[in-house]
């Protein structure tokens, strides 16, 4: 479980990258989650978790793609007045 949970944590934080409001934000936000969950031990809690972080993973990802989609359609597209 430790591999898994190593593993979303570092994509994740590359995802984070071009986050709105700074890596550093994103970073340290991230840790602190990744930290409260420190303790769990649970096997299904932590696969609960895990399967959280893979829908905000998703989350992310369309964020970006919603906004290269508005950036690109603000260049190409006339505006309707």
């Amino acid at each position: 479980m430790r591999f898994k949970v190593i593993r979303q944590y570092k994509q994740l934080l590359f995802m984070g990258r071009e986050y709105p409001r700074g890596y550093k934000y994103f970073r340290e936000n991230l840790h602190a989650g990744f930290k409260k969950n420190a303790g769990l031990t649970d096997v299904k809690e932590i696969e609960q978790k895990l399967k959280f972080a893979e829908y905000i993973e998703r989350e992310i990802a369309a964020l970006y793609y919603v906004r290269k989609y508005r950036a690109m359609k603000q260049r190409y597209y006339e505006k309707d007045n």
